[in-house]
């Protein structure tokens, strides 16, 4: 069998704010504590980085501010989605020229395209940049949901190499590992079924738990890529709680709140999203202690 191309936790990293600003030196701190912690890439500027609310410019200086801070230790995957196909080009163009290893394209988002519209929106992207893409599929945001038959056919373009997939859907992993063939990389975007997708012969997770918890959720992902789902059951136990509390608010502030009560980095966020609820945060911190990170 092949090697797909990533594997293991990629984080989908926050991106921290200070005064408004995007705080470069807590980024680059981040960035270390997750090198450290033993992850296998680094996701920039995704839904939990609020790409959303970031400037074209901020988008691409975060970018390029993981990229230069990775320095080759890891593989950098960065967030380069648009619901409009010419801008999603120039953000993929944008990540390879500053050395991301792959980007990842969201499918669009409010202007709900057909089945065939998705097809030609990442066939354009295929055509239009030679950097390897992962499709980010998250109905739950996007209001469109990518088939397995659709990812069939993009599985067969050089540069499409692989999915996000945030539905939580196990079965539909089994089907649609047997439609790509085996060069399709398979990464879950939902930390609480993601042992789950790895038991369906998915090869890692774009995680947010990573973020507050690097080093057991490296070691959950090392047991599960291992084989050994007695320890990689261990974790899942150990970080369940942390996954779903990082949701019991307006996802990135849950995250931001635990990074800050470790010092890591201010817990701003930009509206409209407003920062955790009383009640996330005691969630927060008592998941926090279960996982072992306080």
């Amino acid at each position: 069998m092949s090697e797909p191309l990533f594997k293991g936790v990629l984080p989908a990293l926050v991106t921290p704010f200070r005064n408004g600003a995007v705080d470069e030196d807590a980024f680059v701190r981040l960035v270390e504590r997750q090198i450290a912690g033993g992850v296998h890439g680094l996701v920039p500027v995704g839904t939990t980085g609020e790409t959303a609310t970031l400037s074209h410019d901020e988008h691409r200086q975060v970018v390029e501010l993981c990229v230069k801070t990775a320095a080759g230790r890891v593989p950098v995957v960065a967030g380069a989605g648009s619901n409009a196909t010419d801008e999603a080009i120039e953000l993929v163009r944008h990540a390879k020229q500053v050395g991301a290893a792959a980007a990842l394209v969201v499918t669009p988002y409010y202007n709900r395209p057909s089945q065939e519209g998705l097809y030609a929106h990442f066939a354009a992207i295929n055509e239009a940049v030679q950097l390897p893409v992962l499709v980010y599929n998250v109905p739950s945001r996007t209001s469109v949901d990518i088939s397995n038959e659709i990812l069939a056919r993009l599985a067969k373009l050089p540069n499409i190499v692989g999915i996000k997939d945030a539905t939580g859907d196990l079965a539909r992993a089994s089907f649609q590992r047997l439609m790509c063939g085996e060069g399709w990389t398979m990464l879950s975007g939902d930390d609480p079924t993601a042992l789950g997708y790895m038991a369906h012969g998915g090869h890692g997770c774009i995680s947010v738990t990573a973020n507050v918890a690097p080093e057991q959720c490296s070691t959950f992902y090392n047991d599960a890529l291992a084989g050994q789902w007695q320890g990689a059951l261990y974790g899942q136990d150990r970080l369940v709680r942390l996954h779903k509390a990082l949701f019991t608010d307006a996802s990135p502030s849950p995250t931001k709140f635990a990074l800050a009560h470790l010092g890591l980095c201010e817990e701003d966020v930009r509206l409209p999203i407003v920062p955790a609820s009383e009640a996330s945060r005691t969630e927060v911190l008592a998941a926090m202690r279960d996982a072992g990170v306080i």
